[in-house]
């Protein structure tokens, strides 16, 4: 009978089967069977070409029975198959880990989270088992398109969901695992899945309630056993072991999908997910691969340029931790490249206020929109600023120096033929706004800065145009100059204890460090010294000057005796003060009297903190007996008066009461001795005229000349008669030539002294400023005297960038009288 054939042939079936048939009990709680399931290993390992049979049988049960939705029997199969995988580990194990696959993307494609999580983890086993010959064949591009799903399951049980998403995670671990140390596996670095691993990992990151867990590798809070089954804490894994994979030539692949998550979900502004992202980031990877992540944040930034300020200055400030991290190890050759950036983009900031700011001009009315634009865009270049002074910062030496001179390069300074910014289409306000932003980034960069030597600090292609810079008629831009300065001069951090202008009581319980000056220094002080006392002289008489300018100048006059002052600068210090003592008292330049009395205080507490610097007892005498005098009938010329906010101010200063004013010939008589040449106190210091004036705002003679304004003669106001009328007294004195000639043999006598004293760089600057003024007269009678003759051939003119030639005819050109007979 059929039944009785069915019952001969079965045990006719092979030997696999019957052994898998076995292990499935006949009520699937019972589990699988140990005794069984030993039997079926020992098989496997000794027959080891029957594994691919016994794993297409185990596969076939396990679709029927996922199809039969009988999970019991699909529990059981998985753990026999995760058993058979750890025992067996023989070339012929290749095709029975492609069944194994199989069944695992069988209950991944599954609905019932249940069988997705046991897939998942059947596949985290197989990851973590080391295949003794690499595959040629094997494909995870179905793993990780369906881990990466499960990664942003929306399930509505919130704990399923949780389970989901771990499990997603866990599987592209597993995924990484097994591949990225897998040469033939490098198709897992390529875009299309970078684009899905990486984005699942930063979904559920987001959800991480405490976003300051991203220190380096290793911290507390990723190795608590609290935090493996959190999804946030264990994507961050992922992602940290994902990136500390990443060779040299994946890291664009890598960083890439994570600037296009935080763009798709804005993640931008407020940016503190993008921050702990590259913090992670930059902690993860290896170090010398720091510089292709700030190039790819660069380009984002450059990509970005025309978006909202807050996403702007979201980048920047992202750029900002990453250059951070990257400044203390490598960074490679990016250094300038991240400065030219941020410079660029600086510039764009400022055309977009002053864009702004331009519009509401020309509208009636002011929106509450564009000042809120306007606002933002002041913190795009706040960001961009602390972001190149925090790399700078950072850079050793020899490379802060380069950043320095590359910084100050791209300083617009007027009048000079070539610097990168073009003013012209920003005008003055633009161009003032991107002064004083480089110089707020300079500040930054210098900070800290120590120099052996002021011959490599301050060269004179950065000092030259420094200087001029702080010639301009802006309060603000000479603060900037002055505090630069003092970031770079101020070796031993002594600017701190000076802090303030004040009269100092005692000099020596602040604790001044100094060292001996370096012949280096006195040789840098001998070509620069008078175009540091030029400026300092120069600065102090602008009549905008303020509290903080008065504070500055007196700091820098103390750092530059602490630094750089032997013998011969102390002099010339102190002829210095002098000067502006007797350029407040003179007031040629019709100073307003605040400026005037605060010249006086700055010299007071100059003259003070000299005294007690060089120690000469005669010197601090007179200095305090003037200080003395001056509390009592004069304190509007101390600091801590004149810089009050209601300080009465005197009509005038009486130049006769010389007890309130520090004598030439006293202080002479004071640094009389070894050391000091006093004889050259009695010589006045004059400041050196440069071609640096005509680089600056200042009104100059061409500029006076070149103004030709024609006025109607009935609209010109009645001309009082102003020659001096001739009498008998007037010619008597005209006739008479004595006093004349004692004049000149004085001016002769001061002269020859001067030559003979005074030392040989000041000689050469005055011979030179004369020159140079000579030269500056003849240009301009010339130009405003000799015009180019026409020509019969024509005259080019420029029109719409194109050249036009002019024809003139013979007949109607005008010749000089001279050639004309």
């Amino acid at each position: 009978s059929p039944s009785r054939v069915c019952g001969c042939c079965g045990p006719l079936r092979p030997r696999y089967k019957r052994l898998v048939d076995n292990i499935f009990p006949e009520d699937p709680k019972d589990g699988l069977s140990k005794s069984d399931m030993e039997k079926l290993t020992f098989y496997a390992v000794s027959a080891p070409e029957k594994l691919d049979r016994i794993g297409a049988y185990l596969a076939e049960r396990l679709s029927r029975d996922v199809v039969r939705h009988r999970y019991g029997y699909v529990v059981i199969a998985m753990e026999a198959l995760d058993q058979l995988l750890m025992a067996c580990h023989s070339q012929s194990i290749k095709p029975f880990v492609e069944s194994f696959l199989h069944m695992v993307a069988k209950l991944l494609e599954s609905q019932e989270p249940d069988l997705q999580v046991l897939g998942t983890n059947s596949f985290v086993k197989f990851a973590n088992i080391e295949e003794d010959t690499p595959s040629y064949h094997r494909r995870y591009d179905f793993f990780v398109s369906q881990f990466s799903a499960m990664c942003h399951s929306t399930h509505e049980d919130p704990e399923t969901r949780t389970r989901i998403r771990v499990a997603g995670i866990k599987g592209l671990q597993g995924v990484v695992r097994k591949t990225v140390n897998d040469e033939l596996q490098a198709i897992i670095w390529e875009p299309q899945h970078m684009d899905k691993l990486i984005p699942s990992m930063l979904f559920n990151m987001q959800d991480a309630e405490d976003l300051d867990r991203v220190g380096p590798p290793g911290t507390p809070s990723e190795t608590g056993q609290d935090g493996e089954e959190n999804p946030a804490s264990l994507a961050e894994s992922c992602f940290r072991e994902l990136l500390g994979r990443a060779a040299y030539g994946n890291m664009n692949n890598a960083v890439r999908p994570v600037l296009v998550h935080l763009d798709n979900h804005r993640l931008w502004e407020p940016n503190e997910f993008a921050v702990s992202c590259f913090r992670i980031i930059m902690y993860s990877i290896q170090a010398q691969h720091s510089h292709h992540v700030i190039q790819q944040v660069l380009g984002h930034l450059d990509t970005h340029n025309k978006n909202t300020p807050r996403m702007r200055a979201g980048i920047v400030q992202v750029l900002l931790e990453t250059v951070a991290i990257a400044a203390k190890g490598s960074v490679g050759p990016t250094v300038l490249e991240v400065f030219n950036t941020l410079l660029k983009h600086l510039r764009m900031s400022v055309d977009f206020e002053l864009g702004e700011n331009s519009r509401r001009n020309s509208g009636a009315s002011v929106s509450s929109s564009g000042r809120v634009k306007e606002s933002e865009e002041r913190i795009v270049q706040n960001a961009i600023i602390q972001t190149i002074g925090f790399f700078g910062g950072n850079l050793p030496d020899y490379q802060r120096a380069e950043v320095m001179m590359f910084i100050m390069g791209k300083v617009p300074v007027y009048g000079t033929p070539c610097h990168t910014l073009d003013t012209v289409k920003i005008g003055h306000q633009g161009t003032k706004r991107i002064q004083a932003m480089l110089l707020s980034s300079l500040i930054m960069v210098t900070s800290g800065f120590k120099s052996k030597t002021m011959v490599a600090a301050l060269p004179a292609p950065f000092l030259d145009p420094l200087f001029s810079i702080s010639l301009m008629e802006d309060c603000e831009l000479r603060q900037l100059v002055l505090e630069i300065l003092l970031n770079i001069i101020d070796r031993h951090d002594n600017r701190a204890k000076l802090r303030g202008i004040r009269i100092i009581p005692n000099v020596a319980a602040l604790k001044i460090k100094r060292e001996k000056i370096s012949k280096q220094d006195v040789g840098f002080m001998k070509k620069h010294g008078q175009q540091l006392y030029r400026h300092i002289y120069l600065g102090c008489k602008e009549e905008d000057n303020g509290h903080k300018n008065f504070e500055l100048l007196f700091t820098t006059l103390a750092v530059l005796t602490i630094e750089l002052a032997n013998e011969e600068v102390v002099v010339d210090l102190i002829r210095l003060a002098l000067a502006l003592q007797d350029m407040s008292l003179a007031n040629e330049e019709n100073m307003p009297m605040v400026i005037r009395c605060g010249i006086m205080a700055l010299v007071a507490a100059y003259l003070n903190f000299l005294s007690q610097m060089i120690a000469n007892p005669a010197f601090c005498q007179h200095v305090s007996k003037v200080i003395e005098m001056r509390n009592l009938e004069a304190p509007y010329l101390l600091p801590e008066h004149i810089f009050r906010e209601k300080c009465p101010l005197p009509n005038c200063l009486e130049k006769e009461d010389r007890s309130l004013y520090f004598q030439t010939v006293d202080l002479a008589e004071c640094l009389v001795g070894p050391g000091y040449n006093a004889e050259r106190l009695s010589i006045p210091y004059v400041p050196q005229v440069t071609d640096e004036d005509r680089l600056t705002r200042r009104k100059s003679l061409v500029d006076t000349i070149s103004l030709q304004v024609d006025f109607p003669s009935d609209s010109l106001p009645d001309k009082s008669p102003l020659a001096e009328e001739i009498t008998f007294e007037t010619l008597k004195k005209a006739i008479d030539t004595t006093g004349l000639e004692e004049q000149e043999k004085e001016k002769r006598r001061q002269v020859m002294e001067k030559f003979q004293k005074a030392p040989f760089e000041e000689i050469a600057a005055h011979c030179e400023s004369k020159a140079n003024m000579l030269h500056d007269r003849l240009a301009q009678i010339f130009e405003l005297t000799i015009r180019p003759p026409p020509s019969p051939s024509g005259v080019v003119s420029i029109a719409a960038g194109h050249a036009q030639h002019q024809s003139v005819p013979v007949y109607e050109m005008k010749f000089p009288d001279l050639c004309v007979y």
